[in-house]
Parts: C-alpha cells; sequence; structure tokens
C-alpha cells in the first residue's frame, strides 16, 4: 500500500509567495519543523481552546482567527497557559495565526516547548484558508509522469500518447507551426486535483525543449516566441497514435467512445492510426475540435446516426393505395355532368 503523501511544513514555509499571495512567518517551533502536512483541509475549531477535541484531525493545519486570539486574551495567565498546553498536545502539523494578529505569549512559549510550529501571516482569515487549501491541493496532489506530448489546441490540454519513434513531436511540431502551444515533450507530469482534474506539465530541465531525431534538441520558445508555449494545462483529451494495422477494423462513425485512464480518472480517448499520406497534425487538430464540440453538447457522429436512422425509418413506410371507387366517382360524363 502507497504512503500516505504529504508536505513539511518546512516545504509549505519555502512556497512561493509572490505566486500563491500567502506569505508566512515562522513565531515559534522552529524544531518541528519537519512536521507533516497530509490533508489540504484545515481547521478552526476555537473549542479546541476551550478542552473539547472531539473534532480534532491529525495532519491539518490549525488556524487561529480573530475569535481564537481574542478568547486567549480574555483568559487570564494561567487559564491561558493550561488551555494552550492542552491544545498543542495533540497530533496536527502546526499552527496558524492569520490577519497578522500578535499572540499571546503563553501561545507561543508552549509552541516552542512542544516543538510545534507556530506560523503567521497577513492575510484575513477567509482568504488565508482558501490560499492555503490551493498550496496545500497543489502539494499533495497524486501524481505520476508519462512517455507524451502535451499540447494546448484551441484551449484544449491533448496527451499525444503512442510508442517511441512512432511521430509524436514531429505532430506536435506540425501543430506548433499551426499556431497551438506546446506544454512538454517526451516527459509529462500528471497530478490529480480534487476529484476530476488532471493537469500536466513540464519538468522544469526539458522546459520549451522538443528533441527532433535528426536534428538534436530545439528551444521551441526562442523558435517560435512565448506565444507558443506554457507551463501547465488541463488535460480533457487523449490521442493515441498507432502504426497502421490493415488487418484490424477502425472505427468509422465514431459512436463508441473510449476513455484513457490515468490516476484513476478517465479521459476520452481518440486512437488515431499512423500511415504514410496521412496528415497527423491536421486529423489531431479536428479530433480536438470535435472534442470540444462534444463537451458542449453536441455529437456528430450521434446526430447523423439519428438523421440516417429517421430516413431509413420513413422510406420503410409503404406508400397509401388510392381506391378504385374514388377514380370512378371523379370521372366526368360528356356534356360537362358528373355521374
Amino acid at each position: 500500500m502507497p504512503a500516505q503523501p504529504g508536505v513539511t511544513v518546512g516545504a509549505l514555509l519555502a512556497s512561493r509567495p509572490e505566486v500563491f499571495g500567502l506569505a508566512l512567518e515562522l513565531l515559534a517551533g522552529a524544531d518541528g519543523v519537519e512536521r507533516v502536512i497530509t490533508s489540504p483541509h484545515v481547521q478552526k475549531t476555537g473549542l479546541a481552546l476551550a478542552g473539547f477535541h472531539a473534532f480534532l484531525k491529525p495532519g491539518r493545519v490549525l488556524i487561529f482567527g480573530e475569535s481564537e486570539i481574542r478568547y486567549l486574551e480574555s483568559l487570564d495567565g494561567g487559564s491561558r497557559t493550561s488551555a494552550m498546553r492542552l491544545a498543542l498536545t495533540h497530533d496536527f502539523p502546526c499552527v496558524l495565526i492569520t490577519g497578522g494578529l500578535t499572540p499571546p505569549v503563553e501561545l507561543v512559549v508552549e509552541s516552542e516547548r512542544a516543538r510545534l510550529p507556530l506560523l503567521r501571516t497577513g492575510v484575513v482569515t477567509p482568504t488565508a484558508i482558501a490560499k492555503l487549501a490551493s498550496i496545500l491541493e497543489d502539494s499533495l496532489a497524486e501524481r505520476a509522469m508519462v512517455h507524451a506530448v502535451l499540447m494546448d489546441i484551441l484551449g484544449l490540454g491533448v496527451l499525444i500518447a503512442g510508442e517511441s519513434g512512432i511521430g509524436k513531436s514531429e505532430c506536435a511540431l506540425d501543430l506548433i507551426v499551426r499556431g497551438h502551444r506546446l506544454v512538454a515533450d517526451d516527459g509529462v507530469e500528471l497530478r490529480r486535483r480534487q476529484e476530476t482534474i488532471l493537469i500536466g506539465t513540464c519538468p522544469e530541465l526539458t522546459r520549451h525543449h522538443m528533441e527532433l531525431r535528426g536534428l538534436g534538441v530545439i528551444n521551441i520558445k526562442e523558435l517560435f516566441g512565448i506565444a507558443s508555449t506554457r507551463s501547465s494545462k488541463r488535460i480533457e483529451l487523449v490521442v493515441q497514435l498507432e502504426r497502421w494495422d490493415p488487418a484490424r477494423e477502425y472505427e468509422r462513425l465514431g459512436l463508441d467512445h473510449a476513455f484513457y485512464e490515468i490516476l484513476g480518472l478517465r479521459v476520452p480517448l481518440v486512437r488515431m492510426p499512423v500511415a504514410p499520406g496521412r496528415n497527423i497534425a491536421i486529423l489531431v487538430e479536428v479530433a480536438a475540435r470535435n472534442q470540444l464540440l462534444r463537451s458542449r453538447g453536441h455529437d456528430s457522429a450521434r446526430a447523423f446516426a439519428a438523421r440516417l436512422d429517421d430516413t431509413l425509418r420513413r422510406s420503410a413506410v409503404p406508400a397509401p393505395v388510392t381506391s378504385m371507387n374514388d377514380d370512378e366517382d371523379d370521372e366526368v360524363e360528356p356534356g360537362g355532368g358528373a355521374r
């Protein structure tokens, strides 16, 4: 069974505040920065200070906002120390004070004694909780590495997979020339966020670079400009390149929807046979356009099949038979009178 993912308090302190907008400072408990945060959810329960610990969850950051700090300030020194000593003995990784508030001295002393990191941010409580959850979701996301190319095609993240040497990079280069954007070539880092979101990015070492047999390694950003690349993209379609097999029956109508499973998530899949004379880049772009239509509720293949079924159904209905008696009643006698 794999170990539960986690991020240390030290790693949280080292997170880039300019990216997430959550600057953190360490006030006490530096000896405990190796404590591990295992949940992106925080806990803000002032009842812990009153001795009620039933709903404190291990692995979650404990938030002290203005109400908790003001409650501590209302206690006398002895009661404050007792409340702090009881609350801080439980198994959670750190305490975060929001709003730039100054903690009581007893909180600093007991945090140092318990080797529990005491952090502070100037961001107000609701915003701090949202930003902290975003940082932890990203850090605790389940991850994997795949041998593929990731492109941003018309705003759709398309993962181009296939065996080595089948032409993934050449296809991606053709798409870049057509105005689409490269995220990662050869190796794509995947991480799962929330329940349905799969994000792909490029390792720092190979970012903006592409390997082409016969040319070597090229820098896409320098060749085609900054607009030809991006750092990450949500994956919403997988195109699997496969060598053409004459004995195999390939999808002709597109009625059967296939899926590619990555990190427990199912992503729409298109199997694309590769053969001489086929422009794979154009086909991949059309597959992306078609997936965008499907995501908006329009399925061209199913609409065509429905029209075909309706046409066949109407052509199978026999034409109405005209009665001979009705024809005779319409005959006109000589002289203009009807019989």
